[in-house]
């Protein structure tokens, strides 16, 4: 019964040609564990009782139900919909396995909401987790964050309260892959500048002098060649690109064969050859402000800088300077410190950046594909099975 209502939760998913279901990777052995180990499936079996017009089909009565939402696993939220909220096909998805609780119920009624919830569900950075939240919740046993960033969670801090953390990279990877591209593509080509212009009801005509730059051929130079990193030299090795890349450990010789990529072991010597920069990093204490008023002094007059990491990696000040200097051609930025930015910010005035909303991983596709796998990370620490992607502290 458990394990077969768990799968209705992968039907609705439209997935393209040749993508896989994550939650067909990461959950099934999970549910089926799941639905073994549960009393509930005892008391489900106590409590069935065939109704003669329904030619012998099981129905459960209405107390079994709310029994049975009781005993699942407590998961803490912010809120469902809104503007901060889970979203509503997502909570419908978290039903299938947990009773769920907002924040205002669970400070409405302390004393009781914080026995039932033993792990949070992390969607957007929401809820804040901090000290006293955990010091409130005796019974936590994870955090799942959906997404692949958890800079916004203190590691250290939550594991000495002798909870786990977990993330959802393998859901990640394609989307954000897709909008460093894209971001790439629409800098280089002046699209959004091209877009006002033939849309502007004070266009009288397109000008002659009115150029961007090719992507086929030039170099790319990829900052972080983690799985989002390789990603993006797959797709960039279809324009013919040039790959360098810069990483903390060199990938595999027959892995840089395949897309054509050649290591950089200093940052600079990349800088000062790439036609595109790519930020594909974690934000770290050693990758915060990694790209300053230096480094971009390193870059060419003719290059762009895309950011699909996060804000704090690059000093904005910096950028903003080298921007209307013309130290560098132009900027790419899915991310910002901090997000949205002041309106007043220098940044939202400047022409020759594109700034777009943190939007790496917002498809329909990737959405469902996060919560699937932070699902399955609940539930494997839940039921003491191997964690997929556990977030360990430095």
């Amino acid at each position: 019964m458990f394990v077969s209502k768990a799968f209705n939760l992968l039907k609705p998913i439209p997935l393209m040609s040749g993508q896989s279901n994550l939650a067909y990777k990461f959950i099934h052995q999970l549910v089926a564990s799941h639905g073994r180990r549960c009393h509930r499936s005892v008391i489900y079996k106590q409590r069935y009782r065939t109704c003669p017009c329904s030619a012998g089909r099981q129905t459960i009565s209405a107390q079994t139900k709310v029994m049975a939402k009781e005993e699942l696993p407590g998961v803490l939220i912010l809120d469902i919909g809104g503007t901060q909220g889970v979203l509503e096909n997502l909570a419908a998805l978290l039903k299938k396995h947990f009773h769920l609780i907002t924040m205002k119920e669970f400070l409405e009624n302390k004393e009781e909401m914080s026995k039932k919830i033993q792990s949070v569900f992390v969607f957007e950075c929401r809820p804040t987790i901090d000290r006293e939240l955990l010091e409130s919740l005796p019974n936590l046993k994870v955090i799942g964050n959906s997404g692949v960033g958890v800079d916004h969670l203190d590691l250290k801090m939550i594991s000495s309260f002798g909870v786990k953390v977990t993330n959802t990279p393998h859901a990640v990877a394609d989307p954000t892959a897709d909008i460093g591209m894209a971001l790439m593509l629409a800098s280089a080509r002046r699209l959004v500048e091209g877009c006002q212009i033939a849309v502007s009801p004070d266009t009288k005509h397109f000008a002659v002098d009115w150029l961007g730059v090719e992507v086929t051929r030039a170099t790319l130079g990829i900052i972080g060649m983690g799985s989002i990193g390789y990603k993006v030299a797959q797709r960039a090795r279809a324009f013919n690109m040039r790959i360098l890349y810069h990483n903390r450990n060199r990938r595999r010789k027959e892995e840089e064969e395949a897309v054509g990529a050649h290591y950089c072991e200093k940052m600079e010597d990349l800088l000062q050859q790439s036609d595109f920069v790519m930020l594909i990093v974690n934000l770290t204490p050693e990758t915060h402000r990694l790209i300053g008023k230096k480094e971009l002094s390193l870059m060419k007059p003719t290059a762009t800088l895309i950011n699909i990491s996060r804000g704090a990696v690059i000093d904005q000040d910096a950028l903003v300077e080298a921007l209307q200097s013309k130290v560098i051609r132009a900027a790419a930025l899915d991310v910002t410190y901090p997000e949205p930015l002041p309106r007043d910010h220098p940044l939202l005035k400047l022409n020759n950046v594109i700034i777009t909303p943190h939007i790496g991983t917002a498809t329909v596709q990737a959405i469902h594909m996060m919560a699937e796998e932070a699902i399955a990370n609940i539930l494997a620490v839940l039921n003491g099975q191997p964690i997929p992607s556990e977030v360990f502290p430095k």
